[in-house]
């Protein structure tokens, strides 16, 4: 990335220490020779000085004076000649630092005011005592520094220096400068890459760690550590996500929440709207019977007594049926709405079946269907006593009404671990398949025509589907071999 923070830290510390060590190999060759040249000049001055403090040879004769002179000329790496000049006008050599005769001639040549070898030179201090100038030297084509002059004592002095290792050196030290330069960019870089790497990849995490969790990713978190400012927002970071996730989950179990709500409400609504369609459908067939005939006895259409009563018969059937729907309405809706409360007790089962069985053997010997329930021994389970033979007789009056005449049903009970299954058969029709789980909807009815000879609501099997789910139980119905079975099962007593 061009426009990380690695990248700028990078060029822009590598591009300083470049331009300054860049700057100091312009310096050094603008200014370092002159910078030694003028610290030449100091030395030569110094040994000026010190040379002038001498006021007289004779005593430094012998090997003592030439170790001082081999000293001073020695350490400097100056060419040194002292001329002494009589009353007669005979010059002669005091010190020489070695048998040079160009430098014997050049003091002379000063002395005496002309110039043996037409060097080019440069002036570069002039004072009262002694003369200092930059010249190159025809003979070897040698730069030198060069200060001749008077001292106290009457001597002359002639001191040089040669330039030529001066410029090697400049040379010199600015090749090991580019070195260096090379060397320090290099180990910069490095240097700069490793700070840089150290604070851009906590930044580059923390800037991963904020795109996952715009996209609600809250299981990242940033893991760098450390206890500088990038350390104290990735903990914020952490602490944020960790917000943001419980804010959410409670931003969706609220809508959640809310949404069944809204889907309850919607669910009571079309309930309610399907109730009213289905009890004003169920009603108005008998309100109408009830309306008709009550007209005709009004009306007097038949004056003998038996249509009278016949009349009467009607109105009171179909009276006595929208009862029993009102009735069986108003426990749904009990059921249905929790409203009902379930007493758990413990009973035998078979007393219960049996006393059903025998209520409705006279209409079934009317039908000429057998009724068969051999189960003697006592069955003890624990359920709403009261409701399951609501349920019972639901089952029962449903066989009734949907076995052919001249056939049976069959009441049984059997275990299966610790649970109680009672059937009721009926021999009959088979119930459509697509048909089977839609039996337990209010005022389905599979064959409307059959369901209204025999006065069905299509409530019953509704009020056996609340009453076992009030109990969390199971129930179900199945197609037999030649006929329909319907079942529910009960938690039957321990020990039994």
């Amino acid at each position: 990335m061009k426009h990380s923070i690695k990248t700028q830290l990078i060029i822009s510390f590598a591009g300083l220490i470049g331009v300054m060590l860049a700057l100091n190999l312009l310096i050094n060759n603008l200014f370092l020779e002159k910078f030694y040249i003028r610290q030449k000049e100091s030395n030569l001055i110094e040994i000026y000085n010190e040379i002038n403090r001498v006021e007289d040879y004779a005593d430094y004769q012998g090997d003592a004076f030439d170790r001082n002179f081999r000293r001073i000329s020695g350490t400097n790496n100056v060419d040194l000649v002292i001329l002494y000049v009589d009353t007669n006008g005979s010059a002669w050599a005091v010190y020489q630092s070695q048998e040079d005769k160009i430098m014997f001639a050049r003091i002379q040549g000063y002395l005496y005011g002309f110039n043996l070898l037409d060097d080019e030179r440069d002036v570069l201090l002039q004072t009262s005592s002694y003369s200092i100038q930059k010249f190159k030297d025809s003979a070897d084509s040698t730069e030198y520094l060069e200060a001749w002059g008077k001292l106290d004592n009457g001597c002359y002095l002639l001191m040089r220096i040669p330039l030529q290792s001066i410029v090697e050196n400049v040379k010199i030290s600015n090749q090991f400068t580019f070195y260096i330069i090379i060397a320090a960019s290099l180990l910069s870089i490095l240097l700069v890459w490793c700070i840089s790497k150290k604070i851009s990849d906590p930044i580059q995490e923390l800037t991963i760690l904020s795109r996952r969790m715009a996209n609600l990713e809250f299981d990242a978190k940033y893991t760098s550590g450390g206890k500088n400012e990038i350390g104290e927002l990735g903990k914020n970071f952490n602490h944020m996500s960790e917000t943001l996730e419980k804010t959410i989950s409670e931003l969706k179990t609220a809508n959640n929440e809310l949404q069944k709500d809204i889907e309850k409400k919607t669910q009571i609504d079309e309930m309610r709207k399907e109730f009213l369609s289905n009890v004003s459908h169920e009603l108005k067939t008998p309100i109408a019977l009830i309306q008709g005939y009550a007209e005709g006895l009004q009306e007097c259409i038949n004056d003998d007594e038996q249509s009278r009563e016949f009349y009467c018969e009607v109105i009171m059937d179909e009276a006595s049926k929208m009862n029993n729907m009102v009735k069986k309405l108003l426990s749904l809706n009990q059921l249905e709405f929790g409203n009902d409360v379930v007493n758990m007790v413990r009973f035998d089962l078979t007393e219960l079946l049996g006393g059903v069985v025998q209520s409705t053997r006279i209409l079934a010997e009317q039908k000429n269907v057998s009724v068969q329930f051999d189960e003697q021994a006592p069955v003890y389970v624990w359920g709403d006593e009261f409701k399951l033979e609501e349920v019972v007789t639901n089952y029962v009056s449903n066989a009734l009404n949907h076995v052919n005449e001249g056939g049976r049903i069959e009441v049984s009970v059997g275990r299966q671990g610790d649970k109680v299954r009672t059937s009721v058969f009926n021999t009959g029709s088979h119930i459509p398949e697509e048909d089977l789980e839609k039996v337990w909807i209010k005022f389905y009815k599979v064959d409307k025509a059959r369901t209204r000879e025999y006065g069905g609501s299509g409530i019953g099997l509704s009020i056996v589907k609340a009453i076992m789910e009030s109990m969390h139980q199971q129930y179900g119905v199945y197609n037999c071999e030649d006929g329909v079975c319907f079942w529910f099962e009960l938690d039957c007593s321990k020990g039994e």
